[in-house]
């Protein structure tokens, strides 16, 4: 059946549906879901179950919007909204879009102006007519998040272009009588770096991201040029699990090569994952390397990204349903769930992720309607591959802190600008909150304030107890006043030159690049100071020698090379990965509900992937494979 049929067809069913009195004026996809026009917004208002009704009736995603010839003047309309939600709710903005007759509303506490089961936001659309959609005002100024937004409105016209051709081509209808499921490993299969996988069907092909390996220029692409990627504009849609570089560090390089799809991701992803990549192409050309693509390629990518909250069910393609959900790694990180055909089969695609609950996330879910296959991450799936408790690292982190400033010194910590920042940060936040560690400046170099400001800006995607905190109490740890952004070069020569006890946060975290150099410089020959390593240090990296014991380092300078004289304390803390260990990551797979039938490793060494395998399979009696790079493995 062609897509106007269909849309012809769900019209009248619609129509069939809605209370007597009620009427639209025409229905379109864009995107994953079913737009309906209507002249009548507050009848779709009045009552709040018209719209759950049909789309439980269709099994799809409805969205109604109003006809433009019955929208109030945004003016008259700003009026309405004010006196209908309340004062403390902190409305910032207003932007109105009439091609899609929304008004998006920014407020500092988007509860308030949404209301209790959406009753405030029925009340707006009642009075002005206009379909109000509310996002949170960054409490922490964002320029990634407000140049985003920015981004979008000013687009809107092209994306909803876009997003019409999508919706018709997910709903363009199955016409193969063949039903199978193939996976194919394009990277990240017994090795980490460059991830990239393809679920196909005889009428789809979805590619589960698409990383770079930043650290090796051998091996830096996924295989796309493989008969199962090739040609790329035929792929239907790309999903992100996460928005670190070795998962989604090449996507903009699909458009330059003719990719017209969309992107899948939840909205923190979307905004991590244009902070990341803009700074791997300033990384690059920094380094006199040449980027493998431009900021429009970044640009075109943002326009093409349909973001998903956990647990929405979303067709993506004739015959693929996608749900995520929470994986723990880092913000917006997503189990992704994929239910292909009618019940054919279900795959879930772990990404990575974290079987325990940490400062800043709960646990990654690991129970689904349905489940038969899983490929999940092995990084590390070692047999001796354990950490210690989160509670233990803490502890450790403390001591080592406190240590150091009862002896006047510096505590310089390298770390990663998502994740791994935002845990240690929370950490010192409550330890110096609670008088465990003396009040000192915590100072935050690189990109990690400005990751942190994303972080604040989705609380809704941090753990229970963390969300408590801010919407109940008030209290936002981001918002501490012990951290100090260092925001200019004037600030960062001050520390530098008047030494105080302090704590400092830099990037990069395995000290390849970035100011944490400079502060190394500074601090590394005072025998007071201790630098504290809280992630992994891969071969060849700064990190890694000074980690080996190396006591002279050498550097190299504009003036030439500067060796260094490593006299600080340097110390370990491990217990603040982001990865699952050896024993959470047999657990997640014992305790999954349903018991799936087989498992696929992939994301760690190859023995690491070869081990855990074998283990699970002995342990679970499951069927199991250390994916291959370039193997296609039939499920179907």
């Amino acid at each position: 059946m062609a897509v106007e049929e269909v849309l012809s067809d769900l019209k009248k069913k619609i129509e069939e549906k809605l209370p007597r009195g009620t009427t639209i004026s025409s229905v379109e996809f864009e995107g994953p879901q079913l737009v309906v026009y209507t002249e009548e917004p507050k009848k779709f208002a009045d009552n709040g179950n018209i719209v759950r009704n049909l789309a439980k009736a269709l099994r799809t995603r409805i969205v109604v919007r109003p006809d433009p010839k019955v929208l109030m003047p945004p003016e008259e309309s700003i009026n309405k909204i004010v006196q209908t939600v309340p004062d403390e709710s902190g409305v910032s903005n207003y932007h109105f879009d009439p091609d899609v007759g929304e008004v998006i509303i920014e407020a500092e506490k988007p509860g308030l102006v949404i209301g209790k089961h959406g009753e405030t936001l029925r009340e707006i659309t009642k009075k002005i007519g206009w379909t109000p959609k509310v996002v949170r005002t960054p409490p922490i100024k964002s320029r990634t998040v407000q140049n985003i937004r920015e981004f979008m409105r000013t687009n809107h016209k092209e994306r909803k272009d876009i997003l019409k051709s999508v919706g018709r081509k997910i709903h363009r209808g199955c016409t193969s009588k063949d039903e199978w499921v193939r996976v194919t490993s394009l990277g990240g299969a017994k090795e980490v770096g460059r991830s990239c996988f393809i679920i196909s069907t005889p009428e789809s092909r979805i590619m589960i991201d698409c990383g770079v390996n930043v650290g090796s220029d051998d091996n830096m692409t996924p295989y796309l040029y493989v008969p199962e990627a090739y040609p790329i504009n035929q792929i239907d849609a790309v999903v992100l699990t996460h928005a670190h570089l070795d998962h989604q560090g090449l996507v903009p390089l699909l458009y330059k090569y003719g990719f017209e799809g969309p992107i899948y991701c939840t909205p923190p992803t979307r905004d991590l994952m244009a902070l990341l990549q803009l700074d791997y192409i300033d990384v690059a050309a920094k380094e006199g390397k040449r980027p493998p693509y431009s900021s429009a390629d970044v640009r075109e990518g943002l326009k093409h990204t349909i973001v998903l909250d956990y647990e929405e069910v979303t067709d993506i393609a004739p015959d693929i349903k996608l749900t995520f959900h929470n994986a723990g790694h880092i913000l917006g990180s997503a189990v992704s769930h994929f239910h292909i055909g009618d019940g054919l089969h279900n795959v879930v695609v772990t990404g990575d992720f974290k079987y325990e609950k940490t400062r800043l996330f709960d646990a990654a879910v690991n129970r689904f309607p349905r489940v038969e296959s899983v490929i999940m991450e092995s990084t590390y799936g070692n047999s001796n591959a354990t950490q210690p408790s989160l509670q233990e690292a803490e502890k450790n982190l403390q001591n080592i802190v406190n240590s150091t400033l009862k002896n006047d010194g510096i505590v310089l910590i390298p770390a990663f600008a998502v994740g791994r920042s935002q845990e240690v940060m929370i950490v010192l936040e409550d330890a110096i909150r609670k008088g465990i560690i003396p009040e000192v400046p915590v100072y935050l170099d690189g990109m990690i304030w400005e990751a942190t400001a994303i972080h604040a800006t989705y609380p809704e995607y941090l753990n229970n107890d963390l969300r408590k905190l801010i919407f109940q109490k008030g209290q936002n740890p981001f918002l501490s006043e012990c951290f100090k952004p260092v925001d200019s070069n004037e600030l960062r020569q001050k520390i530098i030159e008047e030494p105080e006890p302090c704590v400092i946060l830099s990037t990069s975290g395995m000290m390849n690049a970035g100011p944490v150099i400079e502060y190394f410089k500074a601090f590394a020959e005072n025998e007071k100071n201790t630098l504290v390593f809280v992630g992994y240090q891969a071969d060849g990296t700064l990190g890694r020698r000074i980690q080996k014991g190396w006591k002279e380092i050498p550097l190299s300078t504009r003036e030439g090379t500067q060796v260094i004289k490593m006299n600080m304390n340097v110390e370990v803390v491990d217990g603040f990965s982001g990865h699952s260990d050896r024993r959470q990551l047999m657990d997640y797979i014992k305790r999954m509900k349903p018991r799936p039938e087989r498992v696929y490793t992939e994301h760690g060494d190859e023995r690491s992937c070869i081990d855990l395998a074998s283990s699970l399979h002995k342990k679970n009696r499951l069927e199991t494979k250390a994916l291959t790079n370039l193997e296609t493995v039939r499920l179907v």
